[in-house]
């Protein structure tokens, strides 16, 4: 796993915390120094958690498991949408419809609404519905593909969950920590990393901060992705060989 530097932590303005009357006192532990009424995030903290994070997130990518990321604000949806995409995890980037973990069989039966949709264009039956109806599930589908189209292929809850900002996604924050699933957050300073497993201190509002400290995440799990595919082709490797002898000694014991 590539280790950022201090210097580029730095660069992209991860130590820039909120004010000082903002400040949760919890991140206490966290913070450096208080410069011109804002606080400032120790960075070298910063490396040790996002270490230890992306060495977690590695692991659960390795294991074939599904990480949601959520992340609703204006500076972090783009951002989400582009590099979880890549590692083919689910994400929340709209809205976090409450429940949506709590409640997941009504968040399964959503997902399979918009599927019956898909499917009765292809097999023909769409043809037989009045303008209106088409017009009304043609709105149904696009209003449920905006909650849950990223999630559509979450068929069970996921592993793990990566939220941007915990103050703003307290809902989806609420309902891993009572499914007792594990939760990865960047906390800025107003913010109360106790209520999360994996907080990575760090400036969760500016765009390149964001960016940053999410792109080493999904290069985590790039790595564990790679490491589990590499994994099954070795097994493949030995099944295949072990075919080629049970073979071969078949063969000989029939001469």
């Amino acid at each position: 796993m590539s280790k950022l530097s201090f210097e580029t932590l730095l660069e992209a303005g991860v130590h820039f915390g909120h004010l000082k009357r903002k400040w949760n006192p919890a991140m206490a532990p966290y913070i450096f120094e208080e410069k011109k009424g804002i606080h400032i995030i120790d960075l070298n903290k910063t490396i040790v958690h996002l270490d230890h994070a992306c060495a977690a997130m590695k692991q659960i990518a390795k294991s074939g498991k599904k990480v949601l990321f959520v992340a609703t604000k204006k500076q972090a949806k783009e951002i989400v949408s582009n590099l979880v995409s890549e590692v083919n995890m689910p994400f929340v980037t709209e809205r976090w419809s409450g429940g949506m973990l709590t409640n997941f069989q009504t968040t399964r039966k959503s997902i399979r609404k918009m599927s019956s949709i898909d499917k009765m264009k292809s097999d023909g039956s769409w043809d037989t519905l009045n303008k209106r109806e088409k017009l009304f599930k043609t709105r149904q589908r696009e209003k449920l593909e905006k909650t849950f189209g990223s999630i559509a292929e979450m068929t069970r809850q996921p592993a793990a969950i990566f939220i941007v900002d915990i103050l703003k996604e307290h809902i989806a924050l609420a309902e891993a920590r009572r499914l007792s699933i594990p939760t990865f957050a960047m906390v800025d300073t107003n913010s109360n990393p106790k209520l999360v497993d994996f907080p990575i201190p760090s400036n969760d509002d500016a765009t390149k901060s964001i960016s940053l400290v999410l792109e080493a995440i999904c290069n985590a799990m790039k790595e564990g992705l790679e490491e589990r595919k590499n994994m099954k082709s070795t097994d493949k490797e030995e099944v295949a060989q072990t075919v080629e002898v049970v073979e071969s000694a078949t063969e000989e014991s029939a001469e």
